[in-house]
Protein backbone atom coordinates (compact mmCIF):
# COMPACT_ATOMS: atom_id res chain seq x y z
CA UNK A 1 0.00 0.00 0.00
CA UNK A 2 1.35 3.11 -0.87
CA UNK A 3 2.14 6.34 0.68
CA UNK A 4 -0.74 8.91 1.20
CA UNK A 5 -0.48 12.62 -0.25
CA UNK A 6 -3.04 14.29 1.89
CA UNK A 7 -2.89 15.94 4.39
CA UNK A 8 1.18 16.09 4.09
CA UNK A 9 2.88 16.11 7.41
CA UNK A 10 3.68 19.18 9.22
CA UNK A 11 7.08 20.33 7.47
CA UNK A 12 11.00 21.51 9.32
CA UNK A 13 14.06 22.68 7.67
CA UNK A 14 17.73 21.61 9.25
CA UNK A 15 20.54 23.86 8.37
CA UNK A 16 24.01 21.73 9.07
CA UNK A 17 26.72 24.34 10.27
CA UNK A 18 29.85 21.50 9.99
CA UNK A 19 32.43 23.34 12.07
CA UNK A 20 34.05 23.13 15.21
CA UNK A 21 36.99 24.17 17.18
CA UNK A 22 37.90 20.45 18.07
CA UNK A 23 36.23 17.28 17.47
CA UNK A 24 35.36 15.13 20.71
CA UNK A 25 36.57 11.57 21.11
CA UNK A 26 32.82 10.92 21.34
CA UNK A 27 31.60 12.50 18.38
CA UNK A 28 30.09 10.57 15.16
CA UNK A 29 28.67 13.36 13.94
CA UNK A 30 29.27 15.28 10.20
CA UNK A 31 32.00 17.77 12.05
CA UNK A 32 34.53 19.32 11.07
CA UNK A 33 37.56 20.77 13.53
CA UNK A 34 38.29 24.63 11.50
CA UNK A 35 40.97 25.41 9.96
CA UNK A 36 41.16 28.88 9.21
CA UNK A 37 38.37 31.71 9.36
CA UNK A 38 34.53 30.42 8.85
CA UNK A 39 33.81 30.78 5.21
CA UNK A 40 30.47 32.25 5.84
CA UNK A 41 29.86 34.13 3.09
CA UNK A 42 30.12 31.43 0.40
CA UNK A 43 28.67 28.60 2.74
CA UNK A 44 25.52 31.09 3.06
CA UNK A 45 25.26 31.42 -0.51
CA UNK A 46 25.76 27.22 -0.85
CA UNK A 47 22.82 26.35 1.64
CA UNK A 48 20.35 29.16 -0.29
CA UNK A 49 21.49 27.49 -3.57
CA UNK A 50 20.88 24.11 -1.89
CA UNK A 51 17.40 25.19 -0.67
CA UNK A 52 16.67 26.27 -3.98
CA UNK A 53 17.31 22.68 -6.02
CA UNK A 54 16.03 21.19 -3.11
CA UNK A 55 12.57 22.89 -3.85
CA UNK A 56 12.33 22.90 -7.38
CA UNK A 57 13.29 19.03 -6.99
CA UNK A 58 10.38 18.95 -4.55
CA UNK A 59 8.21 20.15 -7.07
CA UNK A 60 4.40 20.24 -5.87
CA UNK A 61 5.36 18.07 -2.27
CA UNK A 62 6.38 21.30 -0.69
CA UNK A 63 3.67 24.00 -2.28
CA UNK A 64 2.17 26.34 0.25
CA UNK A 65 3.36 24.11 3.26
CA UNK A 66 4.77 26.54 5.86
CA UNK A 67 7.55 25.59 7.81
CA UNK A 68 7.27 24.89 11.84
CA UNK A 69 10.45 24.55 12.91
CA UNK A 70 14.60 25.69 11.70
CA UNK A 71 17.29 24.23 13.60
CA UNK A 72 20.86 25.36 12.91
CA UNK A 73 22.70 22.05 13.80
CA UNK A 74 26.23 21.37 13.64
CA UNK A 75 29.69 20.94 14.02
CA UNK A 76 29.32 24.42 16.42
CA UNK A 77 26.57 27.13 14.92
CA UNK A 78 27.79 29.52 17.31
CA UNK A 79 31.29 29.66 15.05
CA UNK A 80 29.40 31.80 12.79
CA UNK A 81 28.30 35.12 13.53
CA UNK A 82 25.21 36.87 13.73
CA UNK A 83 25.13 38.63 10.60
CA UNK A 84 25.54 35.00 8.51
CA UNK A 85 22.84 33.80 10.53
CA UNK A 86 20.76 36.67 9.80
CA UNK A 87 21.15 36.95 6.21
CA UNK A 88 20.26 32.94 5.97
CA UNK A 89 16.99 33.13 8.06
CA UNK A 90 16.02 36.24 5.53
CA UNK A 91 17.01 33.83 2.39
CA UNK A 92 14.56 31.15 4.18
CA UNK A 93 12.03 33.68 4.78
CA UNK A 94 12.04 34.70 0.82
CA UNK A 95 11.51 30.94 -0.33
CA UNK A 96 8.35 30.54 2.18
CA UNK A 97 6.62 33.26 2.31
CA UNK A 98 3.36 31.43 3.71
CA UNK A 99 2.82 32.22 7.96
CA UNK A 100 6.21 32.63 8.77
CA UNK A 101 6.72 32.00 12.69
CA UNK A 102 8.61 29.12 13.49
CA UNK A 103 10.66 27.74 16.10
CA UNK A 104 13.65 28.64 14.97
CA UNK A 105 16.66 26.74 17.09
CA UNK A 106 20.02 27.45 17.02
CA UNK A 107 23.02 24.98 18.92
CA UNK A 108 25.73 27.13 20.75
CA UNK A 109 28.82 25.41 22.34
CA UNK A 110 29.74 27.45 25.76
CA UNK A 111 33.31 27.80 24.31
CA UNK A 112 32.48 29.60 21.69
CA UNK A 113 30.02 32.09 22.93
CA UNK A 114 31.21 35.76 22.77
CA UNK A 115 29.88 38.52 25.12
CA UNK A 116 26.47 40.35 23.53
CA UNK A 117 26.54 37.13 20.69
CA UNK A 118 22.87 35.68 21.56
CA UNK A 119 21.52 38.99 22.15
CA UNK A 120 22.47 39.49 18.12
CA UNK A 121 21.44 36.40 17.37
CA UNK A 122 18.07 36.71 18.78
CA UNK A 123 17.59 39.71 17.32
CA UNK A 124 18.98 37.85 13.70
CA UNK A 125 15.77 35.57 14.04
CA UNK A 126 16.91 32.81 16.71
CA UNK A 127 14.31 32.68 19.18
CA UNK A 128 15.92 29.00 21.22
CA UNK A 129 18.81 27.96 21.82
CA UNK A 130 20.43 24.86 22.86
CA UNK A 131 23.71 24.56 24.63
CA UNK A 132 25.65 21.80 25.04
CA UNK A 133 27.07 21.75 28.76
CA UNK A 134 27.37 17.98 28.91
CA UNK A 135 28.37 18.25 32.26
CA UNK A 136 29.29 20.93 35.32
CA UNK A 137 32.74 19.22 36.42
CA UNK A 138 35.74 20.45 35.29
CA UNK A 139 37.27 16.77 35.49
CA UNK A 140 34.63 15.20 33.07
CA UNK A 141 34.95 17.56 30.93
CA UNK A 142 38.26 17.59 29.97
CA UNK A 143 38.31 13.51 29.96
CA UNK A 144 35.58 13.74 27.05
CA UNK A 145 37.41 16.47 25.17
CA UNK A 146 35.38 19.52 25.43
CA UNK A 147 36.86 22.72 24.94
CA UNK A 148 34.64 25.41 27.66
CA UNK A 149 34.60 24.76 31.53
CA UNK A 150 32.31 25.27 34.66
CA UNK A 151 32.46 28.72 34.93
CA UNK A 152 31.93 28.92 31.00
CA UNK A 153 28.56 26.96 30.96
CA UNK A 154 27.62 29.19 33.96
CA UNK A 155 27.75 32.25 31.61
CA UNK A 156 26.33 31.26 28.35
CA UNK A 157 23.39 30.34 29.92
CA UNK A 158 23.31 33.72 31.75
CA UNK A 159 24.36 35.19 28.78
CA UNK A 160 21.67 33.37 27.43
CA UNK A 161 18.44 34.87 29.81
CA UNK A 162 20.14 38.12 29.66
CA UNK A 163 19.76 38.37 25.84
CA UNK A 164 15.75 37.45 26.10
CA UNK A 165 16.02 33.87 25.60
CA UNK A 166 12.38 32.05 27.19
CA UNK A 167 13.32 29.18 24.81
CA UNK A 168 16.81 27.73 26.47
CA UNK A 169 17.57 23.97 26.09
CA UNK A 170 20.35 22.77 28.50
CA UNK A 171 22.23 19.37 26.85
CA UNK A 172 24.17 16.95 29.16
CA UNK A 173 25.53 13.49 29.26
CA UNK A 174 25.73 10.84 31.90
CA UNK A 175 27.91 7.44 32.12
CA UNK A 176 30.84 9.51 31.18
CA UNK A 177 34.41 8.54 32.25
CA UNK A 178 35.02 7.98 36.22
CA UNK A 179 31.37 9.90 36.40
CA UNK A 180 30.19 9.10 39.90
CA UNK A 181 26.05 8.99 41.05
CA UNK A 182 26.86 12.16 43.02
CA UNK A 183 28.37 13.93 40.00
CA UNK A 184 25.71 12.90 37.98
CA UNK A 185 23.01 14.20 40.72
CA UNK A 186 24.89 17.04 40.92
CA UNK A 187 24.98 17.70 37.13
CA UNK A 188 21.10 17.59 36.62
CA UNK A 189 20.62 19.78 39.98
CA UNK A 190 22.78 22.32 38.63
CA UNK A 191 21.07 22.53 35.05
CA UNK A 192 17.63 22.68 36.60
CA UNK A 193 18.53 25.63 39.67
CA UNK A 194 19.77 27.57 35.60
CA UNK A 195 16.17 27.50 34.69
CA UNK A 196 16.20 26.60 31.06
CA UNK A 197 12.63 25.39 29.64
CA UNK A 198 13.85 22.35 28.42
CA UNK A 199 17.04 19.85 29.31
CA UNK A 200 17.97 16.88 27.14
CA UNK A 201 19.84 14.24 29.15
CA UNK A 202 21.91 11.41 27.03
CA UNK A 203 23.82 8.41 28.37
CA UNK A 204 27.56 8.55 26.32
CA UNK A 205 27.28 5.85 23.78
CA UNK A 206 30.62 4.52 21.79
CA UNK A 207 30.02 4.89 18.16
CA UNK A 208 31.99 3.32 16.18
CA UNK A 209 34.54 5.13 14.12
CA UNK A 210 35.34 7.63 17.15
CA UNK A 211 38.30 7.36 19.41
CA UNK A 212 36.19 6.16 22.29
CA UNK A 213 35.43 3.46 20.16
CA UNK A 214 38.51 2.92 19.32
CA UNK A 215 40.24 2.76 22.26
CA UNK A 216 37.42 2.74 25.34
CA UNK A 217 37.90 4.81 28.39
CA UNK A 218 36.56 3.11 31.66
CA UNK A 219 32.94 4.05 31.61
CA UNK A 220 30.49 3.26 34.56
CA UNK A 221 28.55 -0.47 34.41
CA UNK A 222 25.06 -0.98 33.32
CA UNK A 223 23.35 -0.47 36.84
CA UNK A 224 24.92 2.20 37.45
CA UNK A 225 24.54 4.65 34.88
CA UNK A 226 20.74 3.01 35.42
CA UNK A 227 20.57 4.41 38.08
CA UNK A 228 21.97 8.16 37.24
CA UNK A 229 18.86 8.35 34.36
CA UNK A 230 16.51 7.43 37.04
CA UNK A 231 17.98 9.55 39.56
CA UNK A 232 18.45 12.25 36.56
CA UNK A 233 14.93 11.77 36.08
CA UNK A 234 13.43 12.01 39.32
CA UNK A 235 14.91 15.50 39.94
CA UNK A 236 13.94 17.01 36.58
CA UNK A 237 9.95 15.81 37.19
CA UNK A 238 10.57 17.28 40.84
CA UNK A 239 11.20 20.24 39.23
CA UNK A 240 8.11 20.49 36.69
CA UNK A 241 9.93 18.77 33.49
CA UNK A 242 8.24 16.50 32.22
CA UNK A 243 9.48 13.65 30.23
CA UNK A 244 7.98 13.09 26.80
CA UNK A 245 10.67 11.27 24.70
CA UNK A 246 13.55 8.79 25.80
CA UNK A 247 16.11 11.86 26.38
CA UNK A 248 14.56 15.46 26.48
CA UNK A 249 12.45 16.94 29.05
CA UNK A 250 10.42 19.80 28.75
CA UNK A 251 7.98 22.39 31.44
CA UNK A 252 4.50 22.96 29.69
CA UNK A 253 4.96 24.23 26.25
CA UNK A 254 9.39 23.96 26.10
CA UNK A 255 9.15 20.53 24.03
CA UNK A 256 11.41 20.98 20.95
CA UNK A 257 9.29 21.49 18.01
CA UNK A 258 11.91 20.36 15.16
CA UNK A 259 12.94 17.33 16.98
CA UNK A 260 9.27 16.40 17.86
CA UNK A 261 8.62 16.33 14.53
CA UNK A 262 11.12 13.63 13.80
CA UNK A 263 10.07 11.57 16.31
CA UNK A 264 6.10 12.16 14.72
CA UNK A 265 7.64 11.50 11.74
CA UNK A 266 7.06 14.45 10.06
CA UNK A 267 8.80 16.10 6.89
CA UNK A 268 11.73 18.33 6.88
CA UNK A 269 14.26 19.38 4.62
CA UNK A 270 17.94 19.51 4.82
CA UNK A 271 20.15 21.75 3.98
CA UNK A 272 23.97 21.71 4.42
CA UNK A 273 27.25 19.22 3.88
CA UNK A 274 25.95 15.66 4.92
CA UNK A 275 22.30 16.74 6.12
CA UNK A 276 19.31 14.80 5.42
CA UNK A 277 15.76 15.33 4.48
CA UNK A 278 12.68 13.43 4.19
CA UNK A 279 10.11 14.46 2.20
CA UNK A 280 6.72 12.93 1.86
CA UNK A 281 5.26 13.42 -2.19
CA UNK A 282 2.29 12.35 -4.10
CA UNK A 283 0.77 8.95 -3.57
CA UNK A 284 3.48 7.10 -5.99
CA UNK A 285 6.67 8.76 -4.52
CA UNK A 286 5.70 8.00 -1.11
CA UNK A 287 8.59 8.74 1.27
CA UNK A 288 11.94 9.99 0.00
CA UNK A 289 15.14 10.63 2.23
CA UNK A 290 18.28 12.63 0.58
CA UNK A 291 21.74 13.16 2.30
CA UNK A 292 23.75 16.01 0.98
CA UNK A 293 27.60 15.38 0.34
CA UNK A 294 29.26 15.50 3.96
CA UNK A 295 33.36 16.79 3.32
CA UNK A 296 32.47 20.53 3.62
CA UNK A 297 34.58 21.21 0.67
CA UNK A 298 32.98 18.87 -1.79
CA UNK A 299 29.75 20.36 -0.56
CA UNK A 300 30.85 23.73 -1.49
CA UNK A 301 32.19 22.86 -4.97
CA UNK A 302 28.52 21.45 -5.59
CA UNK A 303 26.31 24.45 -4.75
CA UNK A 304 23.02 24.16 -6.33
CA UNK A 305 23.85 20.89 -8.78
CA UNK A 306 22.61 17.51 -8.63
CA UNK A 307 26.26 16.59 -7.21
CA UNK A 308 25.40 18.48 -3.76
CA UNK A 309 23.28 15.42 -3.26
CA UNK A 310 25.13 12.14 -2.06
CA UNK A 311 22.41 9.30 -2.24
CA UNK A 312 18.57 9.14 -2.16
CA UNK A 313 16.71 5.97 -0.60
CA UNK A 314 12.32 5.81 -1.04
CA UNK A 315 11.43 3.56 2.33
CA UNK A 316 8.81 0.86 1.31
CA UNK A 317 6.79 -2.05 3.53
CA UNK A 318 8.30 -3.27 6.60
CA UNK A 319 11.46 -1.14 5.83
CA UNK A 320 9.00 1.95 6.25
CA UNK A 321 7.08 0.82 9.30
CA UNK A 322 10.08 -0.06 11.16
CA UNK A 323 11.16 3.91 10.21
CA UNK A 324 8.21 4.61 11.46
CA UNK A 325 8.51 2.77 15.07
CA UNK A 326 12.39 3.34 15.66
CA UNK A 327 11.20 7.44 16.44
CA UNK A 328 7.59 7.05 17.71
CA UNK A 329 8.15 4.86 20.07
CA UNK A 330 10.79 7.29 21.53
CA UNK A 331 8.08 9.58 22.51
CA UNK A 332 6.29 8.29 26.07
CA UNK A 333 3.17 9.34 24.88
CA UNK A 334 3.88 6.92 21.52
CA UNK A 335 1.74 7.16 19.00
CA UNK A 336 -2.10 6.61 17.88
CA UNK A 337 -3.03 4.01 15.05
CA UNK A 338 -4.35 6.42 13.20
CA UNK A 339 -1.16 8.55 12.50
CA UNK A 340 0.94 5.15 11.75
CA UNK A 341 -1.48 4.97 8.63
CA UNK A 342 -1.28 8.69 7.85
CA UNK A 343 2.20 8.90 7.99
CA UNK A 344 3.22 5.72 6.51
CA UNK A 345 0.21 5.08 3.99
CA UNK A 346 0.34 0.97 5.49
CA UNK A 347 -1.97 -0.62 7.50
CA UNK A 348 -1.78 -0.64 11.10
CA UNK A 349 -3.40 -4.55 11.73
CA UNK A 350 -0.31 -5.46 9.76
CA UNK A 351 1.76 -4.69 12.87
CA UNK A 352 -0.86 -5.93 15.64
CA UNK A 353 0.60 -9.51 15.67
CA UNK A 354 3.58 -8.03 17.04
CA UNK A 355 1.92 -5.31 18.71
CA UNK A 356 -0.06 -7.74 20.95
CA UNK A 357 3.19 -9.93 21.51
CA UNK A 358 5.04 -7.86 23.23
CA UNK A 359 2.37 -6.22 25.01
CA UNK A 360 2.10 -9.95 26.16
CA UNK A 361 5.61 -9.50 27.24
CA UNK A 362 4.79 -6.41 29.13
CA UNK A 363 6.73 -4.22 27.15
CA UNK A 364 3.97 -2.19 25.55
CA UNK A 365 0.36 -0.78 26.70
CA UNK A 366 -1.33 -1.22 23.36
CA UNK A 367 -4.91 0.35 23.89
CA UNK A 368 -7.90 1.19 20.84
CA UNK A 369 -6.15 4.95 20.57
CA UNK A 370 -2.47 4.75 22.02
CA UNK A 371 0.42 2.28 21.32
CA UNK A 372 3.19 3.21 23.81
CA UNK A 373 6.49 1.37 25.62
CA UNK A 374 5.60 0.37 28.88
CA UNK A 375 7.61 1.52 31.52
CA UNK A 376 9.80 -1.87 31.66
CA UNK A 377 9.36 -1.07 28.03
CA UNK A 378 11.14 2.10 27.86
CA UNK A 379 14.71 0.21 29.20
CA UNK A 380 14.21 -2.19 26.55
CA UNK A 381 13.54 -0.08 23.63
CA UNK A 382 16.29 -1.55 21.36
CA UNK A 383 14.57 -5.51 22.12
CA UNK A 384 11.15 -4.18 21.08
CA UNK A 385 12.51 -2.44 17.87
CA UNK A 386 14.37 -5.84 16.95
CA UNK A 387 11.27 -7.43 16.59
CA UNK A 388 10.39 -5.39 13.26
CA UNK A 389 13.88 -5.40 11.53
CA UNK A 390 13.09 -5.33 7.98
CA UNK A 391 14.48 -8.79 6.04
CA UNK A 392 17.16 -8.31 3.35
CA UNK A 393 14.33 -8.83 1.02
CA UNK A 394 14.50 -6.12 -1.85
CA UNK A 395 12.63 -3.71 -0.90
CA UNK A 396 14.98 -1.38 -0.45
CA UNK A 397 15.41 1.14 -3.39
CA UNK A 398 18.71 3.31 -2.30
CA UNK A 399 20.69 5.18 -5.06
CA UNK A 400 23.91 6.82 -4.74
CA UNK A 401 25.51 9.77 -6.41
CA UNK A 402 29.01 10.16 -5.17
Amino acid sequence: MSVTASPPPPLALYVHLPWCVRKCPYCDFNSHPLRGAVPERAYVDALLADLDADLVEAGTALTGRPLIAVFLGGGTPSLFTAAAVARLLEGVRARFPHPFAPEVTLEANPGTVERGRFAELRAAGVNRLSIGVQSFQADLLGRIGRIHDRAQALAAVEEAHRAGFVRLNLDLMYGLPGQSRGQARDDVTTACALEPDHVSLYQLTLEPGTPFHRHPPPLPGDETTWRMQCTGAEILAAHGYRRYEVSAYAHPGGECRHNRNYWEFGDYLGIGAGAHAKITGAAEAGVVRRWKQARPARYLEAAGTPARVAGEARPRGAELAFEFLLNALRLTDGFAPAQFTARTGLAFETLRPRLEALAALGLLDLGPESVRASARGARFLNEILERFLPEESGERDRTGTG
